[in-house]
């Protein structure tokens, strides 16, 4: 298992925490997922061999969200 941290924008509520949430929990190879509001980031553990952080920042694109550095 691997934990990636990534920098979620754009969000603005409840709501958008669970979008994001939603969207990468769908992916396979995604273990476990927290977002968070403040400070705007999702925490994933992932199974590195079925899914990327290529993979987690689209989706999270998808949605309608952006992903900082």
């Amino acid at each position: 298992m691997s934990e990636i941290v990534l920098a979620v924008t754009g969000m603005t509520c409840g709501g958008c925490v669970n979008s994001v949430h939603k969207v990468l929990a769908a992916l396979p190879g995604v273990q476990s997922v927290e977002v968070t509001l403040p400070p705007g980031q999702a925490r994933v553990m992932i199974d590195p061999a079925q899914v990327d952080r290529a993979a987690l920042v689209q989706a999270i694109v998808d949605a309608g969200f952006g992903v900082g550095d």
